[in-house]
């Protein structure tokens, strides 16, 4: 193989350099705080989906570790979703109990959240509606001071994105730009059965995201549910602004196991299947590739959205300390109508849930072997071309 092949993505974005990158930022205390205040602090975030609160007064709270705070976002009277901080404005106390560990779900026919403390009520604006013995306030007092803090809340493509900078000015739109355009008009809400996953992990956002995000691995951490089936390299590379994409493919001679084989020909649930597009966007796989897996898709900061015919599937990491992350893995498929239909969407489920078992498992081992400062810098091959950009990408806002 000649060089040109063999650095093909360092030839095609030299601006990204090949260096290796620095261990320091996935084990620093100060690194960390600064991306914190730098990069999810001033970001779009991906919190939820409108279909977790489809109707007029559903409300999900969703805790933003990081951030100190947790976020409602309520479905008002009116069908549009905003978000406000869970802070009573009387004494501080949580609007919402928590009962959800990270997501709280509910529902309020009146459109309205009330706090348990002393049963101050805020509607689906953030108003302060009702304040019980209002007339023992001091003159200082008034209502339309005293609603909910409001964050700054848009949706695309059914996703909800929050922004924590209240100065911001730049819609989510923007902020995805060329990204928001390539998987505009995939069938998201289509997918109505979800399959969802979350641990805490000991390690770093970054040790979790970057794991996720190259094929590289593939071969030796997945021999076991995916043997001689994806390939290293990537396909269709697009770097477009802080966001990057490309295709996973098929080896030449993927074949599914027996019992993954047969699934696979009664739903379609599995990565591991050759598939006629016809839901996904044109520019996705664009020159129709036969051996299309999945498009593995980074949204910076901290979520990828890999979408393939007939399923789509995320990954989200949540910094909760400097080797500290909360992964929660997010599988999505067409309702089912048969008992068969359910075994075998059940099976590539369980299949695709073991992959990620075995992509969660370096992780921890990974942090704990960097911060024994044994190392100062790590190497990238040409297809972790992910990795670098979104190094450079994270340089960028820290700068």
């Amino acid at each position: 193989m000649t060089e040109a092949v063999a650095l093909r993505w360092a030839n095609k974005y030299p601006e990204l350099g090949s260096d290796p990158i620095p261990v320091a930022p996935y084990v620093s205390s100060d690194a960390y705080e600064e991306e914190v205040e730098k990069v999810y602090k001033k970001t779009w975030l991906k919190v939820g989906r409108v279909e977790e609160i489809p109707k007029k007064g559903d409300y999900k709270v969703k805790k933003l570790d990081f951030a100190k705070t947790s976020v409602i976002l309520i479905r008002g009277k009116d069908d549009v979703i905003r978000g406000f901080h869970n802070t009573c404005s009387h004494r501080g106390n949580k609007v919402v109990v928590e009962t959800g560990g990270d997501e709280t779900f509910g529902n309020s026919k009146a459109a309205v959240v009330t706090c348990r403390f002393h049963g101050w009520v805020y509607d689906a604006k953030g108003d302060l509606v009702d304040v019980p013995e209002e007339g023992n306030f001091h003159p200082c007092f008034a209502r339309e001071d005293n609603g909910l803090t409001k964050i700054r809340t848009e949706v695309w493509e059914g996703f909800i994105f929050v922004n924590l900078d209240s100065e911001g000015t730049q819609s989510v739109e923007e902020y995805l730009g060329d990204m928001g355009k390539h998987l505009a008009g995939f069938p998201f809400g289509k997918m109505e059965d979800v399959f969802a996953y979350n641990t805490e992990l000991n390690c770093n956002w970054k040790v979790a995201h970057d794991a996720f995000a190259e094929a590289y691995h593939v071969a030796t951490i997945h021999a076991g549910s995916f043997p001689n089936v994806f390939g290293s390299g990537l396909q269709d590379l697009q770097l477009l602004g802080d966001h990057r994409t490309a295709a996973v493919c098929l080896t030449n001679n993927a074949k599914p196991e027996p019992a993954a084989a047969l699934a696979t020909s009664i739903t379609g649930a599995s990565l591991v299947n050759y598939k006629e597009k016809s839901m996904l966007p044109e520019s996705v796989n664009p020159s129709n590739r036969k051996d299309f897996a999945f498009e593995l898709t980074v949204f910076f900061p901290n979520i990828l959205v890999h979408i393939s015919e007939g399923l789509w599937f995320t990954h989200q990491f949540w910094p909760m300390g400097p080797n500290k992350t909360r992964w929660e893995g997010k599988y999505y498929l067409p309702k089912v109508n048969t008992y068969s239909e359910r075994w075998a969407q059940q099976f590539a489920v369980t299949l695709q849930r073991n992959a990620w078992l075995e992509d969660t498992a370096t992780m921890e081992d990974t942090q704990d072997a960097l911060e024994s400062g044994s190392k100062d810098v790590m190497h990238l091959q040409d297809e972790e071309i992910l990795l670098r950009h979104g190094y450079h990408v994270l340089e960028k806002y820290l700068k």
